[in-house]
């Protein structure tokens, strides 16, 4: 009895005095640091994710220097950079700056969009599935340009508008639908899908009422394209953008701590519905926006996000590596729509949907092998 009371002490003194086991490698958490600025503030810097966001911005300059480059009046990347500085000819001024550089800050602009959205809603949901255009929002952008198209045969800015009031009267219905006594992931997914099936079906009907100009028209804007974007498409997505990424930056940090649950979210301080109800109208707003400016761009706000956030190895919505994600994977697949079929250049829809639509079977493996689906 002694021996063993002796050992058990001992054993339990071992235990007692074992260290903690050391944070995963995978995790960027530990390396988190507190920059003080002059003003006595204190900014979180991650040293990893400020690398990545730095690197998938010079990818995302890189792609838009070849795309301004390309085309029947090629321009080489040095002329381009000179250009884009001032120091161009006539020629590559008209070039870039009235043909080409419209498109090329559409598709940044778009793709940062639509991934600060898709990371809003998947950290709002707590489930890597919660994107924008698979609970909804994209199907009642749709359903307001269609409307347009079909039922009032709209000039380009009306459809604009039909595509921003049907994101938004979307948003509305699901988190009207969602809530009980507070808006829960879970439930917000399922009312989502629920919502973008009736939205599908809607959209189906209206191509069936159309004329068949109009419903050329209706297809072609659906698939989602950056031709012929230009300075009228720009400016009002730049001020959405300049306005709602300091909401979204602002909330961030009660964002990060939304993932951990509304009881935790609530003893720390965090007021839930007032920041879920904000980041989610921002969210449905910069999906909104640029739908309206470029058509239902499918699956960039459900890939970038988790690309993004794998590279970081963060555990939180990394919100600005999520938008350089989104603007350099929506220029990367426009690349390959104008050069993976000779003269035939593809919607740059088209691209990342095949992409996406082998992502998300990748993620439903992965998730289904870790157990969570």
């Amino acid at each position: 009895m002694k021996t063993s009371t002796k050992t058990s002490t001992k054993t339990s003194t071992k235990t007692l005095a074992k260290p903690l086991p050391e944070a995963s490698p995978k995790s960027s958490t530990g390396s988190v640091r507190a920059v003080r600025t002059g003003g006595g503030l204190s900014v979180r810097v991650d040293p990893r994710a400020a690398l990545v966001f730095l690197l998938l911005t010079g990818v995302a300059f890189a792609a838009s220097v070849v795309l301004i480059g390309s085309g029947d009046f090629r321009i080489a990347p040095g002329d381009v950079v000179a250009t884009l500085l001032g120091n161009g000819t006539a020629a590559h001024e008209f070039v870039v700056q009235e043909l080409r550089l419209p498109r090329i800050l559409v598709g940044l602009l778009v793709g940062a969009s639509l991934a600060l959205s898709g990371s809003i809603f998947q950290s709002l949901s707590r489930n890597p599935l919660g994107s924008p255009d698979v609970i909804g929002f994209g199907q009642g952008a749709a359903v307001g340009a269609l409307g347009a198209i079909v039922l009032f045969q709209g000039t380009a800015l009306a459809v604009a508008g039909g595509a921003l009031v049907g994101g938004l009267v979307t948003g509305v219905a699901v988190y009207l639908l969602a809530w009980k006594r507070g808006v829960h992931g879970y439930r917000l997914v399922l009312v989502g899908i629920g919502v973008a099936a009736v939205l599908t079906a809607v959209n189906h009907y209206l191509l069936t009422k159309a004329s068949l100009v109009d419903a050329t028209r209706a297809v072609l804007w659906m698939t989602g394209s950056l031709d012929g974007r230009d300075w009228t498409q720009v400016w009002p997505l730049l001020a959405a953008f300049v306005l709602l990424v300091p909401v979204v930056a602002w909330y961030a940090r009660p964002l990060r701590v939304l993932e951990m649950g509304d009881d935790a979210a609530y003893a720390l301080g965090v007021p839930v519905e007032r920041a879920r109800l904000v980041m989610m109208a921002a969210g449905v707003l910069l999906m909104a926006a640029a739908t309206a400016a470029a058509g239902p761009i499918a699956f960039v706000a459900l890939s970038a996000p988790q690309l993004a956030r794998r590279l970081t190895r963060s555990p939180g919505p990394g919100l600005a590596a999520s938008a350089a994600m989104g603007a350099a994977l929506l220029l990367v697949a426009d690349w390959v729509a104008a050069v993976a079929f000779g003269d035939r250049q593809l919607p740059v829809g088209v691209v990342t949907a095949v992409l996406g639509g082998c992502y998300l079977l990748w993620l439903l493996v992965t998730e289904r092998r870790a157990g969570r689906i």
